[in-house]
């Protein structure tokens, strides 16, 4: 069976915000994480696109890369991870079709970067619908996360 997708894909970046960001095609993510090293960062991801777009991949963007898929997830099937990703670092939650999250366990510097949901509707297409993004900053010390700082 060939398995096609729509996607929807928001960003995110690691500093704690208020609300969620939507780029108008109904999917939301949270928009900006600011964590230390050691730490674990979680990233929410939901959509009101329909229980019908119960596909959610992950994907990261490092500075100066381009972006790889972490996880692929449903709440009917185990998680697939990407070479070079695993859940032990990365895990990943989705319990119903419109949400799902992603932590990042053990914060280093070089986590730092765009994090990216995207939901697909499961369907004989494969085509990305709607995508977010979430940028996570790391900073090595706790005094390094107020913004204030330099003002």
């Amino acid at each position: 069976m060939k398995r096609n997708h729509w996607w929807s894909c928001n960003m995110i970046t690691f500093f704690f915000t208020p609300a969620g960001l939507s780029d108008g095609n109904d999917v939301n993510q949270t928009p900006l994480l600011w964590s230390t090293e050691s730490q674990s960062a979680t990233m929410n991801c939901s959509h009101t696109k329909g229980s019908s777009y119960r596909q959610m991949y992950w994907y990261r963007q490092l500075p100066g890369e381009t972006m790889k898929q972490i996880v692929y997830t449903t709440a009917y099937s185990p998680h697939e991870y990407q070479s070079g990703f695993s859940e032990d670092k990365f895990p990943a939650k989705k319990n119903d079709a419109e949400t799902g999250s992603l932590t990042v366990k053990k914060l280093l510097h070089n986590d730092s970067g765009v994090y990216f949901c995207a939901v697909s509707e499961h369907s004989e297409t494969g085509d990305l619908d709607s995508c977010t993004n979430t940028q996570l900053v790391v900073s090595q010390r706790i005094e390094d996360n107020n913004p204030f700082n330099e003002l």
